[in-house]
């Protein structure tokens, strides 16, 4: 019973939890135990147990039946005030994902006594690091049974092994290197990049900036001594002094997950075509800087899916009828139950190569919400800062084309025939139905 009241210890009393305990078993005629008893108390508080993709909630405490998948041994270590420490990790699974469950101290004793397979109750907080690694204040041993799919795309990762391992992948994005700290107070430079597989996308790290030096994207890869680092969503890895990077001419298909089966967790990789696209909106972020978010909505012919692009991937000039491919991006519920892919940190977003020249180029004028276009009724250009041309009206635009953009140097109006302002007319009415 004091496993249970744990979670609504500050909500009343011990006694009262006490009492309203053997109140429940008295009401069920005996027909349950006490655990069972104290559960259905928790419950009636607004303390119920949660699947794992509800640990990313706001409550200040958890509780969860899981799965053990993996364990690692106990650790001991030294604390800044001499003390000896001890801490051991458990990762476990449900149906809906999987979580880290860290044991402190005494607690971590109790991993000795714990086998893969074994099924848990557990109580605990959120670490501060991740919504998906839980500090455990108190679990045991259930009965239960839970089905545990973590095989997949949309899957973390089933091993707590930090052992370095090869890969073969190919490198989708990489950023400039950007300076660290280190704990001694000595800088580097660091480069994180993005890297598929067969199995699906990475985020990696690389602790020196030379490794990745002078490779450019879409190269294939062989990869020694990554190591895995499992603390948070999806696969990730970190490159150090040891590892090493060769070029291969290996032949590895990109993964895509079809956009009608991106579900409401996980990491997914998807490409399609822009349908919707809205303004980026500026926000100071929790440390004070400022940020960038904008929405956009893709399909691929069949479903739509919302993507929310995060910082600098929010300026990038996107715009509707554009390819787009989203890797290693979070799944989550939006509002109205809706699924949306979160493409931020560790994510990127590649949008087709475009081809410059110059044009001079005929048409009428199209205007929508945020965007200004060029239609001839059989190409159509986005025209970028072709804010001060005239809706409607038929114009001769000269400047540099690239890609499916024009930026104009200059511009000057058509005068038509009244058998080509028919024409037109009818080809202004045929795009405003579509």
């Amino acid at each position: 019973m004091l496993f249970h009241y744990a979670l609504v210890d500050d909500l009343i009393k011990k006694e009262e939890f006490t009492r309203r305990v053997e109140e429940k078993i008295d009401e069920c005629g005996d027909l349950i135990d006490e655990p069972t008893a104290a559960m259905l108390v928790v419950g009636e508080l607004g303390r119920a147990h949660v699947k794992i993709k509800g640990l990313g909630g706001k409550s200040s405490l958890f509780s969860f039946f899981a799965k053990v998948l993996d364990k690692t041994e106990v650790r001991e270590f030294d604390r800044a005030d001499g003390e000896r420490g001890a801490v051991a990790t458990l990762l476990v699974g449900d149906e809906t994902g999987t979580a880290r469950v860290v044991l402190w101290d005494e607690r971590a004793a109790a991993v000795e006594e714990i086998a893969g397979g074994d099924v848990l109750e557990i109580i605990g907080r959120h670490s501060g690091r991740t919504m998906h690694e839980i500090y455990a204040l108190a679990l045991r041993k259930s009965t239960c049974d839970i089905t545990c799919t973590c095989a997949g795309q949309g899957a973390g990762t089933t091993r707590l092994s930090t052992d370095p391992v090869d890969l073969d992948v190919i490198l989708i994005a990489k950023k400039e290197p950007r300076t660290f700290t280190r704990k001694d107070g000595t800088t580097g430079e660091m480069v994180e990049a993005v890297i598929a597989d067969e199995n699906g996308t990475a985020r990696l790290v690389a602790w020196t900036k030379e490794i990745l030096a002078g490779i450019p994207k879409r190269s294939t890869l062989h990869i020694t001594g990554a190591k895995p680092d499992g603390r948070g969503e999806g696969r990730a890895y970190s490159l150090d002094e040891k590892s090493t990077v060769a070029v291969t001419d290996m032949q590895i298909s990109l993964p895509f997950t079809p956009i009608g089966s991106v579900g409401d967790k996980g990491t997914y990789s998807v490409q399609g075509d822009v349908k919707r696209v809205q303004e980026p909106r500026a926000f100071t972020t929790r440390d004070s800087r400022a940020s960038w978010v904008r929405n956009i909505v893709i399909t691929d012919g069949q479903d739509d899916l919302n993507v929310v692009l995060w910082g600098e991937k929010a300026l990038l000039s996107v715009v509707p009828c554009d390819k787009i491919e989203v890797y290693h991006a979070t799944a989550k519920p939006g509002r109205f139950g809706r699924i949306e892919l979160g493409a931020g940190r560790g994510s990127a977003v590649i949008l087709p190569k475009m081809q410059s020249g110059t044009i001079v180029f005929d048409g009428t004028v199209i205007t929508s919400q945020s965007n200004t276009f060029i239609d001839n009724g059989d190409v159509r250009y986005l025209i970028d800062g072709g804010s001060d041309l005239p809706a409607w009206r038929e114009v001769q635009v000269q400047g540099t084309v690239s890609g499916d953009r024009i930026r104009p140097d200059h511009w000057e109006p058509i005068h038509l025939s009244s058998d080509d302002v028919r024409k037109k007319a009818k080809k202004i009415h045929e795009i405003l139905i579509q």
